[in-house]
């Protein structure tokens, strides 16, 4: 605010004061107004700036979105069970996981029953977008439906992760190139990572394998395998006298020479197999836990490629 020199005469000493002091109170008050109008601005830019929440049902999925949204840190991502869950099977919602959930714009599941504990939890939300990111794929039968352990093969990883970058795309069409960008460059990855375990697997001359539960259907059918037996078709229940019998005898006829017990549970039966027929017992990974980090399905990858190196040949 400028007052001239001229704008003053006129006015009496007194009144010329209490004019100073009103044009004061006048040009503070502008200042303020001017401050607060900027700050609101900033609010509304950071409330408005398309900050997103994407909530993954748990550790595969997890790695998933790492990958499709790598460098966009305006959109958060967050996993509903903890790294060391493991398969869902028996997990249960915690009040944890509706409150992951009320900031989430969608929730990524792997789908075909897998996150059936969820489906109180997600009526919860009625305006939350799911994304199913089995859509599309032929189903194996499992124990009880649809074995729902697609992104152990890495075919269907990636048929995953497309539908998830599509899925996203769509619901963020804003970021839709670089989501997409993100998809093919993290789909390129797995086409590698499956080409080399194509080209040191198929060769080798042992295919009858054991494993410890039914994670790997889809992973065998990819690279040729044949499963013989499965120790223990639920994580948890350990297999009834008849069953470690029907195995034994199994191995035996076949020949089989590898046990394949995974980390994340016990090997007690594997081994008793294993006294019992000579065969050795490997660990091979599902990639239901493991660190957080972009890479870590790939690095899992290669450790199952050295195990079945040494398991089959």
């Amino acid at each position: 605010m400028h007052l001239t020199g001229s704008f003053y005469k006129g006015i009496k000493p007194m009144k010329k004061k209490r004019f100073l002091s009103a044009a004061l109170s006048v040009l503070i008050v502008l200042l303020l107004l001017a401050g607060c109008a900027g700050g609101a601005q900033d609010s509304e830019t950071q409330a408005g700036d398309g900050s997103v929440t994407i909530a993954a049902s748990f550790y595969p999925i997890y790695i998933m979105l790492m990958n499709i949204t790598a460098d966009m840190p305006e959109i958060e991502i967050v996993d509903m069970t903890q790294p060391t869950t493991g398969c869902l099977h028996d997990y249960s919602a915690t009040p944890g996981d509706l409150k992951k959930l009320e900031s989430a714009s969608a929730l990524v599941i792997n789908g075909a029953g897998m996150e059936s504990f969820m489906d109180k939890v997600i009526a919860q939300f009625p305006d939350l977008t799911v994304i199913d990111s089995s859509a599309g794929i032929p189903r194996l039968p499992g124990v009880d439906g649809d074995n729902p352990h697609f992104w152990v093969s890495i075919s269907d990883a990636m048929l995953q992760v497309q539908n998830i970058g599509n899925a996203l795309a769509k619901l963020l069409p804003e970021r839709a190139d670089k989501l997409l960008a993100n998809t093919d460059v993290y789909i390129a990855k797995l086409e590698e990572e499956r080409t080399k375990m194509h080209e040191e697997l198929d060769g080798l001359p042992g295919r009858d394998i054991v494993t410890f539960h039914e994670a790997f259907p889809y992973f065998a059918e990819e690279f040729d395998l044949n499963i013989v037996g499965v120790i223990e078709r639920e994580p948890g229940s350990e297999p009834s006298a008849r069953e470690l019998s029907d195995t034994i005898d199994t191995i035996g006829r076949l020949h089989v020479k590898a046990l394949f017990a995974e980390p994340q549970y016990s090997a007690s039966a594997a081994e008793t197999i294993a006294r019992e027929t000579g065969a050795k017992v490997y660990l091979l990974d599902p990639a239901v836990t493991g660190p957080m980090e972009m890479d870590a399905y790939l690095e899992t990858m290669d450790k199952n490629l050295t195990v079945l190196k040494e398991a089959l040949s």
